[in-house]
């Protein structure tokens, strides 16, 4: 799939990407700067493992920050599948942007490019069903917006971005409130009309004390299939607009495993926390001189 960036996501973007570029050229690049080179040409990143492609706008914005009249030549779409060997981006810029810039966007894309893929992969499993990926808040630290990104663009969808922007009664907010009828009780009094409530519950009885307390999303954590089986069985006895989601420890076995039950959701850690980097690299070559008349 082809995933184009929300202009509210590149304009925090934008400014993660400096403080990336700060953190890696914090008063400039010396190497470049001590070497007598200089002129546009242009830099082949190309792929040395299998993959999915992401991050390209992002590319695009490093180079655009170092050198305002690089341009960046697709070989091959945000979203699209790649093999080792392919050409994937032609970044043409100054030489020295190009030297400047190569690690931080190689750093970008083999990360989310390996994201993407993973997700893929998890995507695929759940192919012919009802249930949809969701990813979780296990993210790195100040890169949260990428890897949700990537998740995306590999098919995935994005549970809460953070705590901003969703209602999540989990074990220990259940034991600050005295119970999940109390926690559910209090959400249902504060909380903007709009939002849903979902509660995280760990066996039965805790299941149907969600149902009872009128939690509009239940999510069955680290429950086997058996316990996934009559859990689901309660919630849709009850309530049948109840949506579930099956989380903890997910990955491509227990995907397979429960693939095939009545649920709405599958939430994944994994496929951000536990994805393998591509492996991508860059490799300059000078452009052609034009040719004299």
């Amino acid at each position: 799939m082809s995933l184009s960036v929300d202009p509210m996501v590149l304009k925090l973007a934008r400014k993660k990407l400096e403080e990336f570029l700060e953190e890696d050229a914090w008063v400039g690049d010396i190497t470049s700067q001590v070497l007598d080179i200089s002129g546009k040409q242009e830099a082949v990143i190309y792929a040395k493992s299998e993959g999915v492609l992401a991050g390209t706008t992002f590319v695009k914005e490093i180079f655009k920050m170092l050198d305002p009249e690089s341009y960046v030549i697709e070989r091959l779409r945000e979203g699209e599948e790649f093999s080792r060997g392919e050409e994937l981006l032609v970044v043409v810029s100054e030489v020295k942007a190009l030297l400047t810039g190569e690690r931080l966007s190689l750093n970008l894309l083999q990360r989310l490019s390996g994201i993407a893929h993973f997700t893929r992969r998890f995507v695929k499993i759940l192919e012919g069903t009802k249930i949809q990926l969701l990813d979780t808040r296990k993210t790195t630290p100040g890169f949260r917006l990428f890897e949700k990104y990537a998740v995306r663009v590999g098919g995935g969808r994005n549970h809460r971005i953070g705590l901003f922007d969703g209602i999540i009664i989990k074990d220990n907010h259940i034991k600050a409130a005295g119970g999940i009828r109390k926690a559910v009780e209090m959400a249902r009094m504060k909380a903007n009309p709009l939002l849903k409530i979902e509660v995280e519950t760990t066996n039965l009885e805790e299941v149907e004390e969600a149902v009872e307390s009128g939690a509009d999303m239940i999510m069955l954590d680290n429950m086997s299939k058996d316990q996934m089986v009559k859990a689901i069985e309660i919630i849709r006895k009850y309530d049948k607009n109840i949506k579930i989601e099956a989380s903890g420890n997910i990955n491509e076995e227990k995907l397979k495993e429960i693939r095939d039950l009545d649920l709405d959701f599958v939430s994944s850690g994994a496929i951000i926390h536990s994805s393998p980097w591509c492996d991508l690299s860059k490799e300059l070559r000078v452009v052609p001189a034009a040719p004299e008349f």
